[in-house]
């Protein structure tokens, strides 16, 4: 085949002299257009104070908290007390803010959230204690309480599972919100050791508190040899799909299941970084082979577009287990994901 000479004088002319930021395509071009400068430029993705998903930092009072005009506040939350196995995801937050190169496009459901949204980084819940777990759990649920009471949709970086527990308090405060519960663990155990606020054990405590669905819960991912503690999930009414049951039935379906059993209701979306298999996400204190792949994950996630999604989070990053950073990016971009279903809420964007 002979190289049209038309057609190469026709692109010479149209991108010989053009920077990177000029571009064509409206979809393309409105992207661009918050993301470089006139001469060309766009911020090195290695520079700078970093963030979560380089949104704008916004420091907000503890006493006196003032969320301006926010649509989603995406916040730190480094406590992991409440651990049954190896500790470390309170360095969960600061890893995924160091992580570079998330977004900011979306080229499946076709958003930058960080731009198509009023969203900011506001920092890490003011802890008043690092030894006591229940205190801990007061002080999120004071914070988170905050941000809802605000009128803003909380997205949180964890620290432990059990940190869902008073996030669910103050989301679900006004009406039990449905679930799409993405984990290796159905984390609904009851007390052991002395306590019942463990990250074995949040849905239960969130059922119990009248704040959780369970009638509109659906876990995925689920496997491994915990699974003889999970009897609450049944008998409270969640649907749950285990890692073995996935590759038969398929992504598609499973995303047509869950949104049929969270309907158009309020709903949380908590993402747990052992869902994913170990060859993926290493670092993470209680990891199960047999687990999902980024891929998949990816597909769920994106699937769940145009749900009336009230808060999410991602937790149980644990980096120092692994060395490749590898972890941290995947739990990076699902949160990347998750800010990109935002765009699309009903309970943000405040359209049905």
């Amino acid at each position: 085949m002979v190289w049209d000479e038309k057609k190469l004088g026709e692109l010479k002319a149209k991108y010989g002299e053009s920077h990177g930021g000029e571009l064509f395509d409206p979809v393309f071009r409105r992207v661009a257009d918050k993301i470089f400068t006139k001469g060309g430029t766009r911020l090195a993705p290695y520079s700078g104070i970093p963030t979560f998903l380089s949104a704008p930092y916004m420091p907000v009072d503890a006493d006196k908290p003032d969320f301006g005009n926010l649509q989603v506040a995406v916040i730190g939350i480094p406590m992991d007390l409440g651990v049954t196995n190896r500790p470390g995801s309170r360095f969960g937050p600061r890893a995924l803010r160091a992580i570079e190169r998330i977004g900011p496009y979306n080229h499946v459901l076709g958003c930058a959230p960080v731009h198509d949204l009023r969203v900011a980084d506001i920092g890490d819940v003011p802890f008043r204690s690092r030894y006591r777990l229940e205190l801990s759990h007061d002080d999120i649920e004071k914070r988170l309480n905050q941000i809802v009471d605000a009128g803003v949709v909380p997205l949180s970086v964890g620290g432990d599972h059990s940190i869902t527990h008073p996030i669910l308090k103050a989301v679900g405060k006004k009406q039990p919100v449905g679930m799409i519960h993405i984990d290796a663990h159905c984390d609904t155990g009851g007390a052991y050791d002395l306590t019942k606020f463990h990250h074995g054990g949040p849905f239960r405590n969130a059922v119990l508190d009248g704040v959780l669905d369970p009638t509109r819960v659906i876990q995925i991912g689920i496997r491994g040899s915990a699974e003889y503690l999970w009897e609450f999930s049944y008998e409270s009414g969640m649907t749950v799909i285990h890692a073995e049951e996935m590759s038969g039935l398929g992504i598609p379906a499973i995303i047509k299941k869950a949104r049929e059993i969270v309907g158009t209701g309020p709903t949380y979306l908590s993402f747990d970084i052992d869902s994913l298999d170990p060859a993926f996400a290493p670092g993470t204190g209680t990891p199960e082979v047999g687990g999902l792949t980024s891929r998949e994950v990816l597909e769920l996630i994106r699937g769940l577009k145009g749900i009336n999604l009230v808060g999410g989070d991602v937790v149980e990053v644990a980096p120092q287990y692994d060395a490749t950073t590898n972890t941290a990016h995947a739990g990076a971009q699902v949160l990347f994901e998750i800010l990109s279903l935002m765009v699309f809420s009903p309970a943000v964007t405040g359209t049905p």
